[in-house]
């Protein structure tokens, strides 16, 4: 079938045919004929501007002589490309709320909410559609499990603050696999309604694992698994690396990634994933070009998984993408550009990692020392004294306000990196899509988020009964 075809005849005819909006959740789904692709695996760096992609393909060609398994998929002309615009009903720049619910439901909701309309109307998500038709359905993310991206595939509800309810709404629903961080939305000890999630899961029938050890020695559980490794997120990659009792505690995206797979094929009729990067997000946010590059590595690490999974297979297609853009980081223009770009070869903590271990009573001495331990840049007097300052809420620049230490750090670290951002938070730029496998002939050039919600639907074969 020509792509023309298909849009004329597939999920835009699907339209008609029970996709419209305000479906009730009682609506039911089915696998009506096989599709072009059985298992999809949707993989999403939470936060990825194009010079996230571009930097990180360079930094591991620098340090492994090689580039990112994202962008070698281009180099080999592997994969169809496209972008995809990601606006939310109340704005050009989306939040990951938002993002995520136009896939998850195909609507655009207002920022803040998940798949539910500014009146109140709640939307199926895209993970209950296919677990109806018998698919194996199932979230893995780098940071709360109960976080935006995961819960937009998942669930619908008002804000997407409220994670506490969001993990009693993934009990409700019984999804196959969740893994990520965020016991302190399952344990009794953190939740305020002292709540055991984590009793409650494993008395539904869930195989619960805390550690990465529980997770490499789980096997195939007969049922769905609970995987919660860490109280909030899962550490930043760069500190995760560098932290023995993290990195033997904690199990990397890539780690599982790979075991949420050997769960889900098992599943006859195949499988549907999501996989975040989401600190890759939170780093642009903390304008931490460390932080950032060597999460969306750790990301890239999960799309090898997948494309390992899916080579030589005619049955999967793996779909790769960003929700939004944020802080614009690129590598400015020098004479030692380069130089300064492979420092960021022997960094060994992300940004967060030296504020956490700094406040409003450091010293410069103590500031420069901690800051020469996390990534072997010697700072001068005047900019610790300038940091000092942002710790203190004191200081700012000429051309805007400038208090906030990560943002501070973040420009004083653009010195010695030349890397640099535009700010410290979401844009509106238009994201990278990717797709290989079975379905892939039929992306579009340009599409929206709302329509790729029920591309996904389309070339997997499911329709409302």
């Amino acid at each position: 079938m020509r792509r023309s075809d298909f849009f004329k005849h597939g999920f835009v005819a699907s339209l008609g045919a029970g996709l419209l909006p305000g479906i009730p959740l009682t609506q039911t789904y089915t696998i009506k004929d096989a599709g072009k692709a059985k298992n999809i695996i949707f993989l999403v760096s939470d936060g990825m501007s194009a010079g996230t992609l571009s930097m990180a393909d360079q930094l591991r060609y620098r340090r492994d002589g090689i580039g990112s398994n994202w962008l070698n998929l281009y180099r080999e002309k592997r994969a169809v490309r496209g972008l995809m615009d990601m606006a939310s009903l109340n704005s050009l720049v989306t939040d990951s709320a938002a993002a995520s619910s136009s896939w998850g439901s195909g609507h655009r909701v207002n920022n803040g909410a998940i798949n539910m309309s500014p009146d109140g109307e709640k939307y199926t998500p895209i993970l209950q559609k296919f677990k109806d038709a018998g698919k194996a359905v199932g979230c893995v993310t780098s940071v709360q499990i109960t976080h935006a991206t995961p819960a937009g595939f998942s669930v619908a509800t008002e804000a997407r603050g409220d994670q506490s309810k969001i993990a009693e709404l993934y009990l409700t629903r019984r999804y196959d696999v969740m893994f990520g961080g965020g016991t302190e939305y399952f344990h009794k000890d953190h939740r305020s309604d002292k709540q055991d999630l984590f009793e409650n899961f494993a008395a539904s029938g869930y195989t619960v694992v805390t550690t990465r050890d529980e997770l490499r020695n789980m096997g195939t559980p007969n049922g769905p698994a609970l995987g919660v490794f860490n109280k909030e997120s899962i550490p930043y990659y760069i500190d995760h690396l560098n932290t023995p009792e993290d990195l033997a505690r904690v199990p990397t995206l890539a780690e599982m990634t790979d075991q949420a797979l050997r769960i889900l094929s098992g599943n006859p009729d195949g499988f549907v994933v999501q996989i975040e990067g989401g600190k890759v997000d939170w780093a642009a946010h903390n304008n931490d070009a460390a932080g950032i590059l060597y999460d969306q590595l750790a990301f890239d690490e999960a799309v090898g998984v997948a494309l390992a999974f899916a080579e030589g297979r005619d049955d999967t297609l793996v779909v790769l993408t960003s929700d939004h853009g944020n802080a614009n980081p690129g590598l400015l223009s020098g004479s030692d550009a380069n130089e300064k770009f492979d420092s960021l070869l022997k960094a060994r903590h992300s940004n967060d990692w030296i504020l956490q271990g700094l406040n409003d009573s450091s010293t410069t001495s103590q500031i420069r020392e901690r800051i020469e331990f996390a990534n072997g840049h010697q700072i001068t007097q005047a900019e610790s004294e300038a940091l000092k300052a942002s710790l203190n809420g004191e200081y700012k620049t000429l051309y805007r306000p400038m208090q906030n230490p990560p943002e501070v750090l973040g420009a004083i670290m653009t010195n010695y990196t030349k890397v640099g951002f535009v700010g410290d938070n979401h844009t509106s730029d238009y994201t990278e899509l990717a797709m290989i496998g079975s379905g892939m002939e039929d992306m579009p050039a340009f599409i929206t988020n709302t329509e790729l919600h029920h591309y996904l639907l389309q070339v997997a074969g499911v329709e409302a009964k």
